[in-house]
């Protein structure tokens, strides 16, 4: 295998990119949004219906991974890709955002992060070492360094500190990743995360600091929880103009369709989010013309598709209204019809990005998105994560 990420164009009006990951389980054509598949599993979707939908890469997370069903039995099984039959490339995240969302159930030292298991009430210890060893077991393509993602809003003095306890965690993270090997036959990947709240001195001391450790890419974390929609994409374009250009840039849990065409122009090759997966599982689907509560009895007897527009299975094959009536009466394929439709969309949201870079027109289509496409700011990025009980 040659160079991990070849770099085709860029637009020459905004700076989007356009790209390609190159894995041993596939090329990833970049920009690329990453269904969010956290436990081994996009919910309610089968690993043949994500590639119908032209999905080529997923995130796992090693938090949730690492608890059920263990890295152990995963490794055992030969790996993440064939523990769940996916061939494609996978990505997995570190656990850091749940560090962030349990900040009740988990104690942060130099050391590494002690937590109570949300599942059991069991105390884990997670440290740059051994999260990189349980992404070893997993086996992704793509692996991410234990960070600490920051509140939103927090002082200057503990962001610093935030700051600080990352790099070292960065630092860690590399040596253990340069002294273990991979385990499946297959090269294994690792980014850095750039952490630094809204604090855009800290971003850049920050940045410069992961620089020196030359990881294969480089992810802004920390970001979608909270902050003005200002800030994020303040941040997330200065952060990015920083960085390599040789390398991939990975906007952590950013996902909502408006978001990815701005951040795209910024120059970000990488995404990742719940939101089309958790929204279509609440009955909102995302439309080109923006978002539709399909559980409104308004569409109770309407018999056009989700959109005339999409060419996805649901679309081709069933009405609003019948979507609304498995709703409406608890049916599981109401969340499957719904979900899939979501995948498709964002998929060829992406595609279509692509596409107008490559043509060198990307401003145009941004411009014609927002013709059509109606911005509703009714829903956080933020859920904190389910406790036991």
């Amino acid at each position: 295998m040659g160079s991990f990420f070849e770099r085709i164009t860029e637009d020459p009006e905004t700076g989007a990119r356009a790209g390609i990951l190159h894995t041993n389980h596939g090329d990833v054509e970049t920009p690329i949004f990453m269904p969010v598949g956290t436990q081994g599993t996009v919910k309610t979707q089968s690993p043949q219906e994500l590639l119908d939908n032209r999905v080529q890469i997923i995130l796992g997370n090693a938090y949730h991974l690492y608890l059920r069903p263990g890295g152990e039995l995963i490794r055992n099984a030969g790996g993440l890709h064939k523990f769940m039959s996916w061939e494609q490339a996978i990505l997995t995240d570190s656990g850091g955002y749940q560090v962030f969302s349990m900040s009740d159930l988990r104690r942060l030292s130099s050391e590494g992060v002690r937590f109570q298991s949300h599942v059991d009430g069991s105390q884990h210890l997670f440290t740059p070492e051994n999260v990189t060893d349980i992404q070893r077991d997993l086996g992704p393509d793509i692996m991410m360094v234990l960070d600490e993602c920051t509140p939103y809003p927090c002082s200057f003095e503990y962001a610093q500190k935030s700051h600080e306890l990352t790099i070292e965690w960065a630092k860690r993270s590399k040596d253990r990743f340069g002294n273990t090997k991979a385990l499946f036959g297959y090269k294994q990947f690792q980014f850095g995360i750039n952490q630094g709240s809204t604090y855009l001195d800290l971003r850049f001391k920050n940045l410069e600091e992961l620089l020196k450790l030359e990881f294969d890419g480089y992810a802004i974390g920390g970001l979608a929880v909270g902050e003005p929609k200002s800030e994020l994409y303040k941040i997330a374009g200065l952060v990015a103009s920083q960085m390599p250009k040789d390398k991939p840039r990975y906007l952590m849990g950013v996902g909502k369709p408006e978001d990815l065409v701005e951040v795209i122009a910024l120059g970000i090759d990488m995404f990742d989010c719940v939101m089309p997966t958790r929204n279509a599982r609440n009955g909102t689907v995302f439309t080109w013309g923006g978002r539709m509560v399909i559980k409104n009895a308004s569409y109770k007897s309407d018999f056009r598709p989700i959109d005339p527009n999409c060419t996805c299975t649901t679309c081709r094959n069933f009405s609003r209204a019948y979507i609304r009536h498995l709703f409406s009466v608890g049916e599981v394929l109401a969340l499957r019809l719904a979900t899939a439709h979501n995948i498709h969309f964002y998929m060829e949201l992406v595609q279509k990005a692509r596409q107008a870079i490559l043509e060198k027109h990307y401003k145009a289509f941004k411009e014609a998105f927002y013709s059509d496409y109606k911005v509703i700011e009714t829903e956080s990025y933020s859920k904190p994560i389910k406790r036991r009980k």
